[in-house]
């Protein structure tokens, strides 16, 4: 009858065990600083897959506060949306998840948050201009990690750089830029830190 308890109290240590590492409904254990991808439903989504080649339109990094998971992410404002809200919003609920391959200390999570807090209402940036007034999602990402950690996560580019011949492209470029398009601009891609070497995949849906 002994043997019996103990079984039934290891079966109900690890049933428990699994529900606090492996989060219901994606089966990914997040950390701070994670960067994730997903495909958008903005009106702008397709004409950023196009100029860089990608299937991700927007990305985000992860940030746990009060032990809860959130997305950073620049939207309408640079803030925290929580985890799977974030996951719902995308295409078919589906994401890539990666983390820097050296790991991260405490220490480098605390200092990523900190320097996450300085852009926190941060307005859009439409334009995709390289400044800190305005922010977009791959640059306030980047932004994040070279000011904390001195990483810097993908591959800048030149505006010029992308292919800007699609017509979901021209047309965007001429609602945002009219005909001074500023081909010279310094940007950050999703794609591009999607394929940052610094990086490996820790979930994907």
């Amino acid at each position: 009858m002994a043997s019996h308890r103990h079984i039934y109290l290891y079966a109900f240590l690890f049933v428990a065990l699994l529900a606090f590492v492996i989060p219901t409904g994606h089966g990914y254990e997040p950390q701070t600083g994670d960067i994730i991808f997903h495909t958008s439903r903005s009106s702008q989504s397709l004409a950023i897959q196009q100029a860089t080649g990608s299937p991700y339109s927007h990305m985000g990094m992860v940030v746990i506060r009060d032990k809860k998971p959130y997305v950073f992410e620049a939207s309408r404002r640079v803030t925290y949306t929580p985890l799977d809200v974030w996951i719902a919003r995308g295409v078919d609920g589906k994401f890539v998840a990666k983390r820097v391959k050296a790991g991260l200390s405490s220490d480098q999570q605390k200092r990523l948050q900190q320097t996450a807090e300085r852009y926190v209402g941060k307005p859009y940036d439409l334009t995709f201009s390289w400044s800190d007034e305005r922010q977009y999602c791959s640059e306030v990402v980047w932004k994040i990690y070279s000011n904390a950690l001195g990483m810097n996560i993908g591959q800048l580019q030149k505006l010029g750089d992308f292919n800007l011949n699609s017509p979901a492209v021209k047309a965007k470029l001429k609602e945002r830029y009219g005909d001074r398009i500023p081909l010279n601009e310094t940007v950050i891609s999703p794609q591009a830190m999607f394929d940052a070497g610094q990086l490996y995949t820790v979930a994907e849906k």
